[in-house]
């Protein structure tokens, strides 16, 4: 498909896709070098800057690389699939495991750094939590995870909480079929409370080590469970 001068509207998203179009379609395949910078904002009818951004687009989707002194060269013809598309697609052990390394280790710097505020709020999750047991599985896993983000929250690191918020959308899903496949409400609604109230108990006293292996084990069991069924 031939490059040509780009409508006005959002010019960065328009040379992106042009540009992406060129490589998914293979008219730059792996190895090209791509034009120049003023080459293809003459081609495209836009300035430097928007090549610039385009091309850091392409290669935040793993299509492109700079190479210093060399150029931009094509390294793939499919865009790198993002987080959250491979979160859902995986298997539900290996996003329970996953889970488990994150949230463990959360749980011990909660109980090392949590603050008045978030105790009130992992008091006030934990009563949320309680109060949804008499709800469907949809909002019993809301309450749920809203109580692990106050832990997550709780450990006062940013990346950490802005890991658990990319991970929490796909855990969701899983969750409530987890909750459906296991059967875990049919004979306690409220199903886990003492554990997590155990483990806010512990994050409250400042008590890490408790904090964390109390998740470890609960979280532990569920995996165990998830194996036997999906060996």
């Amino acid at each position: 498909m031939p490059l040509g001068s780009l409508r006005p509207s959002p010019l960065v998203e328009q040379a992106t896709e042009h540009l992406r179009e060129q490589i998914t379609q293979g008219e730059w395949p792996v190895g090209t070098r791509l034009p120049g910078e003023n080459a293809l904002a003459k081609t495209l009818g836009v300035g430097r800057s928007t090549v610039r951004e385009a091309l850091r687009a392409l290669a935040g989707a793993g299509l492109v690389q700079a190479r210093q002194g060399s150029g931009v060269f094509v390294i793939a013809t499919e865009p790198a699939e993002d987080w959250p598309a491979r979160l859902r697609r995986a298997a539900i052990t290996d996003v329970y495991e996953v889970r488990m390394i994150v949230e463990t280790q959360a749980a011990r710097l909660a109980a090392e750094r949590r603050t008045e505020e978030d105790v009130a709020a992992l008091e006030s999750a934990l009563a949320g939590r309680e109060r949804a047991a008499g709800g469907d599985d949809a909002a019993f896993v809301d309450a749920d995870i809203a109580l692990h983000a106050a832990v997550v929250a709780a450990a006062r690191n940013p990346v950490l909480s802005d890991l658990f918020a990319e991970f929490a959308p796909a855990l969701r899903e899983r969750l409530i079929d987890l909750v459906e496949m296991l059967g875990l409400r049919e004979r306690d609604p409220n199903t886990g409370h003492d554990t997590h109230a155990g483990l806010v108990a512990a994050i409250r006293r400042g008590d890490g080590g408790a904090a964390e292996e109390v998740l470890r084990t609960e979280l532990e069991q569920t995996l165990a469970l998830l194996h036997r069924r999906h060996p």
